[in-house]
């Protein structure tokens, strides 16, 4: 499996207070076992290895964890990158105390990061099978307080975030609208879309509907997220947008995963948002010590 970056943008990397507080969950007082064996000055090196193939994702994270705990650490297999079973990611050296320090909670880190980045890869390439400009979007439920390092993994897995959070995007749900009652009763989807227009100017309107006839309704808005949609159902939908001239965009969620991703785009769903690569399992990765 070729190891060439497929990325346009370099995924961010964690701050060094986030990655101390890693650290710090997993060693809060020191490294027991490390320390009773009084083997914590001595030299040695660890190395990991891709055991099951991947989209590669959190090596720089785990570099600089390596670092943060006194290792001298070099990267090898950068986020975004395809790894082959033996594929070698990242090598460090220092003393045992902070290999052993730094070990396994950089080797989760880069596991979990890897399992969603595989997955959002897979649903991507799958979706553009069906359409060479489909993108996915992965949702904001992730793990609770691990929002950055998801968001970094679907951008390693060839994806885009859906929102980040309430604070910056608009998407108006059935939830928000059975608070509007009269008001959007008086002046319908328009004058709602036209109040959020003027409100907040920069940003497009994102609507969620669950039928047929909501998508009508509000096809004025700039996206209309298509929920729990067939794919038969949204080629309907996006036929009668277009007949009636509708501006909005079509976004199909609820259940996208690798399996029906294709369908989707090929429907005419062409920005997938999907929760799966949140669920998705880590992917192994193999580590090896040599005392030096």
């Amino acid at each position: 499996m070729a190891t060439a970056s497929i990325l346009t943008v370099t995924p961010p990397m964690l701050s060094d207070a986030t990655l101390h507080a890693l650290l710090e969950e997993d060693a809060p007082y020191g490294d027991l076992t490390t320390e009773s064996l009084g083997i914590g000055s001595a030299p040695g090196r660890i190395r990991f290895f891709v055991r099951d193939p991947m989209r590669v994702c959190g090596t720089e994270e785990a570099v600089r964890m390596f670092e943060l705990c006194g290792a001298r650490s070099h990267l090898i297999t950068a986020s975004g990158q395809e790894g082959a079973t033996g594929t070698l990611l990242l090598e460090a050296e220092g003393n045992a105390g902070a290999l052993h320090r730094g070990w396994k909670a950089a080797q989760t880190l880069v596991e979990w990061c890897s399992g969603i980045s595989t997955s959002a890869a897979a649903i991507t390439a799958a979706a553009r099978r069906g359409h060479p400009h489909a993108l996915v979007a992965g949702t904001r439920k992730n793990v609770p307080g691990n929002r950055r390092l998801a968001a970094k993994a679907f951008v390693a897995g060839g994806a885009v975030m859906h929102r980040l959070g309430l604070s910056e995007t608009l998407l108006i749900f059935a939830e928000h609208r059975a608070f509007l009652g009269a008001c959007l009763d008086a002046g319908g989807p328009s004058e709602t879309l036209k109040r959020l227009r003027h409100r907040c100017p920069e940003k497009r309107v994102v609507v969620e509907v669950s039928s047929l006839e909501e998508a009508l309704r509000w096809g004025e808005a700039d996206v209309l997220q298509l929920e729990k949609f067939t794919p038969e159902l949204v080629a309907q939908t996006r036929a009668a947008l277009h007949e009636r001239q509708a501006p909005a965009l079509v976004a199909a969620a609820g259940g996208i995963n690798a399996t029906n991703a294709e369908d989707y785009a090929r429907a005419g769903a062409h920005l997938l948002v999907t929760t799966a690569p949140h669920l998705a399992p880590p992917r192994d990765v193999q580590v090896r010590f040599d005392a030096l």
